[in-house]
């Protein structure tokens, strides 16, 4: 461990010297590894130095250390990591196939600033004491979220939710047994329909993952627009303008929210638009793009589908004092045809556990709702609900009954 730190120093040294960039110029900072490891090597042969054991081990060490993220690169190349996240120095945790565990990774609390810094380092973001919080995404797509004191108590908070593809399309999810056959045919139809949909569920349930292959089934003719807080979603189509908010400036000025970007989306001839996911008032501008017939969908965290509903109506009267539950409640009732709630289960698995139909009714301030599939004794089965507007699945080819026969 000796030999490498004095070999790390070393290759930071030439590094800064030679003014290369170990994030853009990969090539030359890998033979400058290679040429100082073997020049360290030949020198501790004449004795003085601590003789290196393996040159490979000591290679990848090296390029961890002053081109990835040190002692947590280890967890980003391994492709069942799905989250890392920063307690303390002494406590390092990851999510391996949705079960948390907490390593045997030691840092100092220089290493954890020195790690948060570079992984900012792209992002053009900052986290200072004037901006305690940070939202950024890495390099390799991961989200990075931080927060210092003294909004926590004495450590950094960093968490690192790695960009993991298991489900590009609705197939995947069958594959992964997140979703049945015959859920995933209606919900491939219910998309080209043209039909708004909510994508539900607490923390690591899914939800991008879910909105992701619902994306991929939008026909290819389509533009989409996409509103989020920082960049996750990845649509692979040919027509898609992405969008991510702004935090302000160190005057506190240039700041973009979502529900700017909500607003702006509807400028930019959207087929489609997507909105990552709901928490405030955005909600209601969603709501009011949805409402004139534009197609769309998001996510909210939720712990069931008809909470979902009632959360959309709730999260519309953060936009004012003059935007009431009267006006709210039959636009969610006309906005919102499909939920689909989705739960990260005790194995760390991913689960469809329920799809919702939200006919267009209300009744005072209760939105109608219709099951279309239910999760019995684990299993995702049918039950007697019917999606609104059957029409738009005849225009789009589909029969609903069919469909939902499971002869579609």
């Amino acid at each position: 461990m000796d030999a490498i730190r004095t070999v790390e120093g070393e290759v930071r040294e030439l590094i800064r010297r030679s003014g290369l960039d170990p994030a853009r110029d990969t090539t030359e900072v890998r033979h400058l590894v290679r040429a100082a490891l073997k020049d360290y090597d030949e020198r501790s042969m004449h004795g003085g130095l601590p003789l290196l054991a393996d040159l490979d081990a000591a290679a990848k060490s090296l390029w961890d250390s002053v081109a990835g993220y040190g002692a947590l690169q280890q967890y980003f190349d391994d492709p069942r990591v799905e989250e890392i996240w920063i307690n303390e120095p002494s406590k390092v945790f990851v999510a391996r196939d949705g079960v948390a565990e907490l390593t045997t990774t030691l840092l100092t609390h220089d290493e954890v600033r020195d790690l948060v810094e570079r992984m900012l380092k792209t992002s053009g973001r900052r986290v200072d004491l004037s901006s305690p919080f940070v939202d950024a995404v890495l390099a390799d797509g991961s989200r990075l979220h931080v927060v210092i004191p003294d909004i926590t108590r004495d450590h950094w908070y960093v968490n690192v939710r790695k960009f993991v593809v298991k489900a590009d399309s609705l197939e995947d999810l069958v594959r992964l047994g997140t979703l049945t056959t015959q859920a995933a045919a209606f919900l491939d139809a219910a998309v080209h329909a043209g039909l708004n949909i909510l994508v539900a569920g607490g923390t690591q349930s899914g939800k991008t993952t879910m909105l992701n292959c619902l994306a991929a089934a939008v026909p290819p003719r389509e533009r989409i627009v996409t509103c989020e807080e920082v960049f996750e979603l990845r649509i692979p189509h040919r027509d898609v303008a992405a969008m991510q908010c702004r935090q302000p400036s160190l005057e506190g000025t240039g700041e973009v929210p979502l529900r700017r970007l909500v607003k702006e989306a509807l400028r930019m001839r959207p087929s489609r638009i997507i909105v990552g996911e709901v928490r405030q008032a955005e909600s209601l501008d969603l709501l009011i793009a949805l409402n004139s017939g534009l197609p769309g969908m998001c996510t909210v965290h939720a712990n069931s589908a008809r909470e979902a509903v009632t959360k959309m109506c709730t999260l519309p009267l953060l936009a004012g004092e003059n935007v009431s539950a009267k006006f709210v409640v039959p636009t969610v009732a006309t906005s919102i045809d499909i939920v689909i709630q989705v739960a990260l289960e005790r194995d760390g698995s991913r689960r469809v556990r329920e799809i919702l139909a939200v006919p267009g009714r209300c009744e005072g301030d209760v939105v109608e709702t219709a099951d279309i599939f239910l999760r019995r004794e684990g299993a995702l089965v049918r039950a007697d609900g019917f999606p609104p507007h059957i029409d738009r699945f005849e225009r789009a080819g589909y029969d609903v009954a069919s469909l939902l026969a499971g002869l579609g």
